[in-house]
């Protein structure tokens, strides 16, 4: 019988150490689509990057010499910021992660994330850094489209669905920012708001139909009559629209007010019902305040708004202004 003893077989199963071999490590680490590299401290020079970079952008293994090839291939709008965190991170000895653009050899971008680890000698300084390179462009691009859509959704829930100006939801956003900003400087806001003289009558004889597309004629007039990047011209609901006249004192307003009715006769859009005239017109009230002398911006409208039916009452086709 011999005496030797039996060789024991591995368990299935269970992970096997790697061997000992700078070799494995080193297929192992480029066989992976993430970049592998390493600077050492004391010279910011590199002293290694895998071979994957020159696949995902074209730049030669042996191109990247120093830390100012990573910075000279970086996008100059990404450069200052991910530069001086990637640096301050690295003096604290703090692990740290950066998305940038890298530059490719054919002059495009490449969205890269760097992840970054913090390597410290003996002594507790920093030795070298050690990380890899991850291409995120998909998810980069994946991100961007999701932002778009997201912009795009949010400005649809700020706009009138009918005539394409903004709704009451966004005027009553930007009414909340102006006022505040009346408040602040003292400067005057002013409040144009418009209602259709015998809507309903004008739908009775037309149809719908023609309602709306009188709705977005008078919604196109009001946009060239309020121009500046500040102004605001809403859908307020139904037949009735508001122009929020930042920085306009009460002449400008009442002028503003008057071009809209001059505009609105011009279309000359035929009405025809019995209580109307032979073609459509509007009342208007027309205010102007100073957010820190004139208490909360609800009754500032409410007080433009009675201006507005009071011209109704006054009969129809005119402007009523609201007292200082």
């Amino acid at each position: 019988m011999s005496t030797r003893p039996e060789a024991v077989p591995a368990r299935t199963g269970q992970p096997q150490p790697l061997p000992e071999s700078a070799d494995v490590y080193r297929t192992l680490l480029e066989s992976t689509r993430a970049i592998p590299w390493k600077i050492d401290w004391a010279s910011m020079r590199f002293a290694y990057i895998g071979p994957q970079i020159e696949t995902l952008l074209g730049w030669s293994q042996d191109s990247w010499q120093t830390v100012d090839d990573w910075v000279a291939r970086m996008h100059p709008e990404d450069r200052d910021a991910v530069v001086g965190f990637c640096v301050s991170q690295s003096q604290a000895g703090v692990d740290h992660e950066a998305d940038y653009r890298a530059l490719t050899r054919d002059g495009g971008y490449v969205w890269i994330r760097d992840v970054v680890h913090v390597v410290r000698d003996a002594s507790g300084e920093v030795d070298s850094l050690v990380g890899f390179m991850f291409d995120i462009s998909e998810r980069k691009q994946a991100e961007e489209e999701r932002m778009r859509l997201h912009r795009e959704l949010e400005q649809l829930s700020l706009t009138d669905g009918l005539t394409g100006i903004a709704n009451r939801r966004m005027f009553d956003q930007r009414l909340e920012k102006e006022w505040s900003e009346s408040r602040r400087n003292g400067s005057p806001l002013s409040l144009v708001v418009l209602d259709l003289d015998h809507f309903k009558q004008f739908n009775d004889a037309h149809g719908h139909v023609a309602g709306d597309d009188c709705l977005r004629r008078v919604a196109a007039l009001l946009r060239g009559v309020a121009q500046r990047p500040r102004d605001v011209v809403a859908r307020f609901g139904g037949e009735e629209f508001i122009l929020l006249l930042p920085d306009t004192d009460a002449a400008a307003a009442l002028a503003l007010a008057r071009q809209c009715m001059e505009r609105l006769a011009a279309l000359g859009i035929p009405h025809g019902a019995p209580e109307a005239g032979p073609v459509v017109t509007a009342s208007l009230g027309v205010g102007t305040a100073t957010a820190a002398s004139a208490g909360e911006a609800s009754d500032f409208i409410a007080a433009v708004d009675a201006r507005l039916y009071a011209a109704k009452r006054g009969g129809r086709n005119r402007i009523e202004v609201l007292a200082d």
